[in-house]
């Protein structure tokens, strides 16, 4: 988890870990781990041209600091329930 945008130097540094705990850490009948970024903000496309021919369990995704108004979230869930239909 980073507190601040993303910034392509991050993949790189989540692709060593993930790399070393395959080589070092992973038993053989462990499934590959997952990297999993968080950050407060990214650019779509920066993600896209940082992470490719990375390993495809790399995941960036964007969090936020607090939560929105409760209308927002009423309404957010509304909409996702009429696609589930």
């Amino acid at each position: 988890m980073k507190v601040g945008s993303f910034e392509h130097f991050q993949t790189a540094q989540l692709n060593t870990y993930l790399n070393y705990f395959k080589q070092k850490v992973k038993q053989t009948d462990d499934q590959p781990p997952v990297g999993i970024l968080l950050v407060t903000d990214k650019n779509q496309a920066l993600v896209e041209f940082a992470t490719a021919g990375m390993d495809n369990q790399l995941f960036v995704s964007k969090y936020l600091l607090q939560l929105p108004p409760k209308e927002h979230l009423k309404k957010f869930i509304e909409e996702e329930m009429k696609q589930m239909v």
